[in-house]
């Protein structure tokens, strides 16, 4: 009797086990893919790359910098307006 028990827990166990990884998505499936969106960061506010003299992230020193970009949904940046102009996949001149 107790080995029967066993072996239903033991299923149990094993069944739990592959519905939870059937039905989770990898953490990386649940986010959107992104794009490097250059000419859309306020001062200070872009994640990364604000030309000679800054390090990184929060270091452009102009409202839509063209040199420093955001991280946005992927196919958005071109659509994303500035009063400065659109956004864009390659650094521009601002």
């Amino acid at each position: 009797m107790k080995t029967e028990a066993l072996s239903r827990i033991a299923f149990l166990a094993v069944t739990a086990a592959l519905v939870t990884s059937v039905t989770s998505a990898p953490v990386a499936a649940q986010k959107p893919a992104m794009e490097k969106c250059y000419g859309i960061a306020k001062s200070g506010q872009n994640d990364c790359s604000a030309g000679p003299g800054t390090s990184c992230a929060g270091t452009s020193t102009r409202d839509y910098q063209g040199n420093a970009w955001k991280l946005v949904k992927q196919g958005t940046c071109e659509k994303t307006k500035t009063p400065k102009g659109n956004g864009s996949l390659k650094p521009i001149n601002r």
